[in-house]
């Protein structure tokens, strides 16, 4: 609620949204800085909070103080800690959680993530790339393009970031090289061909000395590009340059204060809608014309993308939490199968056909990992062959649903398209994924009925059924044998070895469909749960 009250608060003089479709994301940009570890993102954030003027003289006396008991710069202002402020982050000179900062100048609002770049906390880098609208890469200008930077590169531009600014950092300590500047900058466009980014602006910086932060530095007087923040000013991301989309509305509430007004509160994800438009109600396919959009400070002839607000309805459908809104000639897909890529955030391996809890949008549901098609290589950007996916690492993959989501490439439509898996014990994040419908595998031919199937290859079911029949017959021998050699009578040792092969598949297979019948009531349980949450 607080980034909410702030981002209203950046925006009180701007142009009002309903003026021009996304007149607001002109006048906030929303970016992350990212990178491998030390290469100063949190230096560049504290350097362009004090370059910009926004720290008030209270702030910059305990800047001062912090910086002669934790800083590492010899006493002087060390700006990172502006942006870490755990204990632990101070203790150790690194970033561990997600920091946002809100500041704006005379041109433009922001909101700034900082990131961390130890490979452990990727998940959080990856929470703050989500939203971003822009990314400023770091690369230490000692140590050039590392592991962490790939995967950070690869991670934003996953994430549908197609802008980025590529802060080449430290140019004080390489002499402000124009030579090493070049080598990075050419060997970062070779690694980001395989990445699908519109805008590469590189800059030659010093966080810690504000060269080319503000203004251009005497320093690199062979940089004719513009400082960081005028750029970050007047720069248009690929998402506000987007046309017109299609009316997306995620229910969040069903608001019915009295028994004479019925609305569905929630937020518009994409597009515009106004009263007399039709809607249909996905997943149930019911369709209306939207009666009024209500607002706290009265209603609204329109409301675009970004808006939070209430809509009634000229018809009396059943609608719930996790149900989308959407323009009746601009229907999205609706689905039970769905290809995704997947960052997997967890310390335990993903195996297929592990069953999790997903959530997309406001609706959960219960999923599968059915198959994982390759995965992504970091050092390469190519496809790998599948295994077990684990920590942080990327792959393609078919989910398959216990019931029908709706859902849209994650290009097109972050709300729609974004999701997480959950772990069904420990309550634990376990991925990241994006829906990628423009990679929707082929639909499998379906296997013949009884009437239609071929004949059983005699030969074959020969060859199989001393498989099936071997364990249980040598376990039985051994049974029977042991016996034997106990003292008991070979008569005796006969029928207990017989026994044993017969009892003992029996007995398993007896558990084995005591333990599907507590998995499929453990899905019906929780298929009644997560349709009551939507009442």
């Amino acid at each position: 609620m607080a980034c909410a009250f702030a981002e209203k608060e950046f925006l009180s003089d701007a142009p009002s949204p309903l003026a021009t479709p996304r007149a607001s994301e002109k006048a906030l940009l929303r970016f992350i800085t990212c990178g491998s570890v030390d290469d100063g993102k949190s230096t560049l954030i504290g350097r362009m909070l004090y370059d910009a003027q926004t720290i008030a003289e209270d702030q910059l006396a305990a800047l001062d103080r912090d910086s002669k008991k934790f800083g590492t710069q010899n006493g002087a202002l060390d700006f990172a800690l502006l942006v870490d402020g755990l204990a632990a982050e101070r203790e150790q000179g690194i970033t561990i959680d997600v920091a946002y900062r809100y500041f704006r100048t005379d041109k433009r609002a922001f909101i700034v993530a900082d990131t961390p770049g130890h490979e452990q906390y990727t998940r959080n880098m990856a929470t703050g790339a989500s939203t971003a609208d822009l990314a400023i890469l770091l690369i230490d200008a000692r140590k050039g393009i590392l592991p962490q930077t790939r995967r950070h590169a690869f991670i934003v531009s996953m994430l549908g970031v197609r802008d980025v600014a590529l802060a080449i950092n430290k140019m004080d300590l390489v002499d402000y090289s124009e030579a090493r500047f070049n080598e990075i900058v050419t060997a970062f466009h070779d690694m980001a061909r395989e990445l699908d980014f519109q805008t590469i602006a590189p800059l030659p910086i010093s966080a810690l000395e504000g060269d080319n932060i503000a203004a251009l530095s005497e320093r690199t007087p062979w940089f004719q590009g513009e400082a960081l923040l005028p750029f970050l000013e007047n720069v248009e991301s690929a998402r506000a340059q987007a046309g017109d989309e299609p009316f997306r509305f995620t229910v969040q509430w069903v608001n019915r204060p009295n028994p004479d007004f019925r609305g569905f509160s929630g937020w518009v994800a994409a597009g515009a809608i106004r009263p007399g438009d039709e809607i249909v109600s996905l997943p149930s396919g019911k369709t209306s014309r939207v009666k009024r959009i209500v607002t706290q400070d009265g209603d609204l002839d329109a409301a675009v993308a970004g808006q939070s607000v209430t809509l009634t309805l000229a018809d009396e459908i059943d609608a719930s939490r996790g149900d989308v809104l959407v323009a009746a000639q601009q229907r999205p897909d609706v689905a039970s199968q769905a290809r995704a890529r997947l960052l997997w955030t967890a310390e335990t391996d993903m195996h297929p056909g592990a069953s999790y809890i997903v959530k997309l949008g406001a609706r959960t549901a219960n999923a599968t990992v059915a198959d994982i098609h390759h995965l992504t290589d970091i050092h390469t950007f190519e496809p790998a062959p599948a295994r077990p996916l684990g920590l942080n690492e990327i792959a393609l993959a078919t989910l398959r649903f216990d019931r029908p989501l709706i859902v849209g490439d994650y290009r097109d439509n972050r709300d729609l398209g974004g999701f997480i898996l959950i772990d069904r014990i420990t309550n634990e994040t376990v991925a990241f994924g994006l829906i990628d419908q423009r990679q929707t595998p082929q639909k499998e031919e379906a296997a013949p009925s009884e009437e239609t199937a071929p004949p059983p290859d005699r030969a074959l079911l020969r060859r199989r059924l001393p498989a099936s029949l071997g364990p249980a017959l040598f376990s039985g021998v051994c049974v029977g044998s042991g016996a034997i050699l106990l003292g008991a009578s070979p008569a005796t040792g006969l029928l207990l070895g017989l026994a044993d092969a017969v009892l003992r598949p029996l007995a398993r297979g007896v558990y084995a469909n005591h333990r599907l019948n507590r998995a499929r009531a453990a899905a019906r349980s929780e298929e009644r749960l997560g349709d009551g949450a939507g009442i």
